[in-house]
C-alpha cells in the first residue's frame, strides 16, 4: 500500500496560515528537503483552497497526478481529478491500493482532518518555521482525540527552520 505523507510550513504555534490567508513568512531560502520528498512521490491529494493557490503553478513540484478533494469545483486542470465527499473513503481506498510512489498531502486542514479520521496518513514531514503567528489557521482544527507519534528523524537548519519525521503509531 502506498503511503500518504503530510508535508507542510508551520509556524512555532501550529498555523498554517496567518490570519489573512498569508504565506509570506515561510522560507524560500533553502531546499529543506523538498527535492529529496517530491522525487518520491507521483501523486498530489489537495483540499479545493490549497489547489486555487497552486492550479497556475508551473514548478515541477506540481506536475504529478493531482487529486482535488472539493464539492464546489467542478473543473480542475488536466492530469487532476476531483473528489466529492460522497465518495472520499471508496476513492482513497482505491488510490492507496494502486502500485505507485508515496502520495503528498498538500492540505489543507480540513483534508488533514478528514484523512486523520480515516487513518489515511501514515507520516507527518513538519517544517516548524521559526515564528509565531499568534492568529491564523490551526493544521489540527478538528482533531477531537490524541494522536500518538513516534518521531523518526529531525533536521535543524541555519535559517531556524526544524524539519520533523514522524510516523502515526
Amino acid at each position: 500500500m502506498r503511503k500518504v505523507i503530510l508535508n507542510v510550513a508551520m509556524s512555532l504555534d501550529g498555523l498554517i496560515e496567518g490570519p489573512n490567508g498569508e504565506y509570506d513568512w515561510c522560507f524560500t531560502d533553502n531546499d529543506y528537503g523538498m527535492t529529496e520528498f517530491v522525487a518520491n512521490t507521483d501523486t498530489i491529494f489537495i483540499g479545493r483552497k490549497s489547489y486555487e493557490l497552486i492550479a497556475n503553478e508551473t514548478h515541477e513540484w506540481y506536475n504529478k497526478k493531482m487529486y482535488v478533494f472539493t464539492d464546489s469545483l467542478n473543473t480542475v486542470k488536466e492530469n487532476s481529478e476531483i473528489i466529492r465527499s460522497a465518495n472520499f473513503v471508496q476513492k482513497v481506498e482505491e488510490i492507496l491500493n494502486q502500485p505507485g510512489k508515496n502520495i503528498w498531502l498538500f492540505g489543507g486542514a480540513s483534508l488533514v482532518s478528514a484523512l486523520l479520521k480515516h487513518n489515511y496518513i501514515h507520516q507527518l514531514m513538519l517544517a516548524v518555521h521559526p515564528i509565531i503567528l499568534g492568529a491564523g489557521k490551526p493544521l489540527f482544527e478538528d482533531l477531537k482525540e490524541r494522536l500518538p507519534l513516534k518521531l523518526t528523524r529531525s533536521e535543524v537548519f541555519d535559517s531556524g527552520l526544524v524539519q520533523l519525521y514522524y510516523d502515526l503509531k
